[in-house]
Parts: C-alpha cells; structure tokens; sequence
C-alpha cells in the first residue's frame, strides 16, 4: 500500500524556517520522481519543487527552499528558509513512479499524493 506522509509544518515567523518531511512506503523512492506543491487559500495548487535526476524550484522559493532526499528513510524533505508571508500554505508531497532528466510539474503529472502540511508565516 502506498503511502505518503508529510509532517513539519507549523507556524513561523517572517524570515524563519522549517523542515517538511514526506515519509513514503509501498514504492522505490530511487526509481520515482518527487514533487512538493503548495496551495494557498484561494488559490490553486501550485508546483514549489521537484527531484528526479534534475532538480526544479518555482521561481519565487529560489535560493530559499531546498528539495532532498534520503533515499535510506525513504524520505523526501523541504527545507524552507527565509519564509515569507506569501509562503502560506498547505503543502503536498506527491510522487510519480517514473524517474528520468525529464521534469514533471503538473499535478496530473503525479500518481499519488499525501494529506498535506499547514505552513504558516505570521508576525
């Protein structure tokens, strides 16, 4: 069965950081494709970062997150640093069984996906 757990969110101030984690079982973390997303209220899910054999971040996380992966604790992580208000969201891992030079950014791209991780960056 697969699953994918996140954990780490909470709540931070301006210029703060935090560690997610997604916990995954039931598949090869080596041979699959990793992708955070985050979505805002209102807004619709976006892609923040993806690792595979090339590593992508949306523009405006840039030099503030980093996406990894300890493949031995079947775990991906993002580190967020410098967090900003507009960072507010909750955030998915997901995970698609195909890993290759090729970057997956679409939602429809990823096979399955964990409940998410409320991230809040307030004074």
């Amino acid at each position: 069965q697969v699953q994918l757990v996140e954990s780490g969110g909470g709540v931070v101030q301006p210029g703060g950081s935090l560690k997610l984690s997604c916990a995954t079982r039931g598949f090869d973390l080596i041979q699959a494709t990793m992708g955070w997303f985050r979505q805002a209220p209102g807004k619709e899910r976006e892609i923040v970062a993806t690792n595979s054999f090339s590593v992508y971040y949306t523009d405006s996380v840039k030099g503030r997150f980093t996406i990894f992966r300890d493949s031995t604790k079947n775990t991906v992580y993002l580190q967020m640093k410098n967090l900003k208000p507009e960072d507010t969201a909750v955030y998915y891992c997901a995970a698609k069984y195909d890993r290759t030079s090729k970057l997956y950014l679409l939602e429809a791209d990823y096979d399955d996906w964990g409940q998410g991780t409320q991230v809040t960056v307030s004074s």
